[in-house]
């Protein structure tokens, strides 16, 4: 019999945390590059080089945008990598787009609203990022928690690096996006009904997405798969690429191999 041919490799999106860019990705996307994907890591709305734009804040304005750049690539159906904010755009992007996520993976993002406190949280960060007397402080006190405590004590070279993107960004896009994630409505819904191949990625360390936040988010997918990084933060994708890419290898296996069921619910 002749040999069954291989599927082509799915196309792959690899969406950033706030307050960084696409540089957060470089490693596994390199990775899945010389496995043939093709690797979109945009930059968002307000980062990197690509403008923030008059819109006000929403999600579903980052999501249209991301429909549009696979509009013009070309590209129907992708695998979804989303970190921290790239999560939220990537569950928002489920829900404006159905049918063009044929695998997902959540790394640090949960699928439950912002609290009504929380959302305040969100809303004065932004206002102090457009403080000018007060945005360098803010930014030095709160970027180094994005990383696990034994990242911190282990790489001071990466807690540098993360200063440095944070310091970045402008201020009005972090303000922007922080306002846009504060709105966001609860996901679990649409997770419910996304019968896909998925991953949730939750660091041991990480001080902001909690270890029942990311069971909650992995639950609620049909072939949702929970998985926890020891020793990483909020920024698995920094902070442990190689297994990150590990990660994400098996998932688009599992997405592109016909006789396989996917992940068993977790």
């Amino acid at each position: 019999m002749p040999d069954t041919p291989r599927p082509a490799p799915l196309p792959v999106v690899l969406l950033h945390a706030l307050p960084l860019a696409s540089p957060m990705w470089d490693a596994p996307a390199r990775a899945l590059r010389a496995r043939g994907h093709t690797v979109l890591t945009p930059d968002q709305r307000g980062f990197g080089a690509t403008p923030l734009g008059a819109e006000p804040p929403s999600l579903e304005t980052v999501a249209d945008d991301l429909a549009a750049l696979l509009d013009e690539h070309g590209i129907r159906e992708v695998a979804l990598a989303g970190c921290s904010m790239g999560g939220y755009v990537a569950m928002t992007f489920l829900r404006r787009h159905p049918g063009r996520v044929r695998a997902l993976a959540l790394f640090a993002a949960r699928a439950a609203p912002d609290t009504p406190q929380a959302a305040a949280e969100r809303r004065r960060f932004a206002d102090l990022m457009l403080d000018d007397t007060l945005r360098d402080q803010l930014v030095a006190r709160t970027t180094p928690l994005l990383l696990g405590a034994g990242t911190r004590e282990r790489r001071p070279d990466l807690v540098e690096e993360v200063l440095t993107m944070a310091k970045g960004a402008a201020p009005e896009a972090v303000a922007w996006a922080q306002r846009a994630i504060a709105e966001r409505p609860g996901s679990l819904p649409v997770l419910r009904v996304t019968d896909i191949p998925a991953l949730v990625v939750t660091g041991a360390e990480d001080e902001l997405v909690t270890a029942q936040d990311a069971a909650t988010t992995a639950e609620a997918l049909p072939r949702g798969r929970l998985v926890t990084l020891p020793g990483a933060g909020h920024l698995q994708p920094l902070e442990a690429p190689d297994q990150v890419t590990d990660l994400l290898t098996a998932l688009l296996d599992d997405a592109t191999t016909p006789d396989r069921n996917g992940y068993s619910t977790c």
